[in-house]
């Protein structure tokens, strides 16, 4: 991914290893070792940072988390439905690069820690909470221009982010990925349905 492209530090340029690493591997092949492999440097200098893997990867999910909310923070959007097509775009991941694939595959088992690990659990409830949010910022600001139906902007919100990530965890632990085009489609057809006022259109 960019955010680790130019490591700017130790620290960063461990996390930019453990999250290759990540992808290449796999959370339950994933070791120390194999991130000092890939760190090039060396292991004992991993270990100085973080105590295991868990608190690396951990420490990893919330840099590119921070990272994506930087990237990100500009406000309302001054098209909201072009941002909303690009978050129903995101189920396209039959064409995406085969790193993008890994990591979506490596997600999914980072999140199948959280059911008896705390601190995967409060990590992707704050995560959730973040992507529900952008998403209701964008219905927000379509109902404020009058060009989105005057929805409740979050309990919509959750609904979308509930079926894209549902979609990930199908596509990272299915060898079917024929209906990713299905699911774009019809969150697509939904917003056209339910969401965006079509010319002619009044609220009532």
């Amino acid at each position: 991914m960019d955010v680790f492209e130019d490591p700017e530090s130790t620290r960063e340029e461990i996390l930019a290893a453990a999250y290759r690493t990540l992808c290449e591997h796999g959370y339950a092949d994933l070791t120390m070792e194999r991130i000092g492999e890939e760190f090039d440097k060396s292991v004992s200098l991993v270990y100085h940072h973080y105590d295991g893997k868990d608190d690396l990867l951990l420490a990893c999910l919330e840099f590119m988390l921070e990272n994506y909310r930087a990237d990100t923070d500009a406000g309302p959007p001054a098209d909201p439905r072009e941002a909303m097509e690009t978050v129903c775009d995101r189920p396209s991941l039959v064409d995406a690069p085969a790193e993008a694939q890994q990591f979506v595959r490596a997600l999914v088992e980072l999140r199948g820690q959280a059911p008896h690990n705390e601190a995967y659990r409060d990590y992707f409830t704050r995560s959730d909470r973040f992507f529900e949010a952008q998403i209701a910022t964008i219905i927000k600001t379509g109902v404020e221009q009058g060009v989105f139906r005057a929805v409740d902007p979050e309990r919509t919100a959750r609904m979308i982010h509930t079926v894209l990530s549902g979609a990930f965890f199908r596509y990272a632990t299915s060898v079917d990925d024929a209906w990713l085009a299905d699911i774009r489609e019809e969150l697509r057809a939904y917003n056209e349905r339910t969401l965006y006022l079509q010319d002619g259109d009044e609220e009532p």
